[in-house]
């Protein structure tokens, strides 16, 4: 959880979130490394998802989750206007079990009916010349809101079936759950460290 970070010294190839969250599903060759096209690009939500783990029974396994709804858009402009807004509804929570969707949900963990919308607002985007970098920014889950630093790393950028530019982002990073008041079962049901991974694809406005 960091402040503002060395903003990157090439304007362009400086976005990604979200998110998190396979990137791009497209047929091999369609995104390539480079530099992206500058614009807004609206998250597409066929090709992009929120994906967290944590330990089960205070760490003897591993289990993971994601979210399927996820939108939002990323600004590529000089570093100062470059940005990413990124909401994920909290209903669309899947664990690939019923039961354990409907606890998710409920106010023991994150309470969809009282708080139905997770977002991240970025504040700061660096990335080197080969793509890799970080993305600050302020992350709200359960209506408390945190600064939070997720690694960052550009997967490609090209074209669309369509013709239309893309790129593609993969974002990670460990938050500690209790700090958005999300205390159950800490940490004997499950750990309170939980990584995140956001795959994002985005297309041209």
């Amino acid at each position: 959880m960091q402040q503002l970070m060395t903003l990157l010294a090439r304007p362009l190839r400086s976005l990604g979130f979200a998110a998190a969250l396979a990137v791009a599903t497209l047929p091999a060759g369609v995104l390539a490394q480079g530099t992206p096209v500058p614009g807004t690009y609206k998250i597409d939500p066929a090709h992009s998802g929120a994906f967290f783990e944590v330990g089960h029974l205070g760490g003897i396994s591993r289990f993971m989750g994601r979210f399927n709804d996820i939108s939002g858009e990323v600004v590529v402009d000089a570093p100062a206007k470059s940005r990413v807004k990124a909401d994920i509804k909290t209903e669309s929570v899947d664990s690939n079990h019923e039961g354990l969707d409907k606890h998710l949900k409920s106010p023991d963990f994150f309470s969809v009916v009282q708080y139905p919308t997770m977002s991240f607002a970025s504040t700061a985007v660096a990335l080197n010349a080969s793509g890799e970098g970080t993305l600050a920014g302020n992350l709200t889950i359960r209506g408390v809101t945190q600064p939070v630093t997720f690694k960052l790393k550009q997967i490609g950028v090209g074209k669309g079936m369509r013709g239309d530019d893309r790129v593609g982002y993969v974002a990670t990073t460990t938050i500690k759950r209790s700090d958005f008041g999300m205390t159950y079962g800490v940490p004997k049901a499950a750990t309170d460290e939980v990584d995140l991974r956001i795959n994002i694809e985005a297309i041209k406005q």
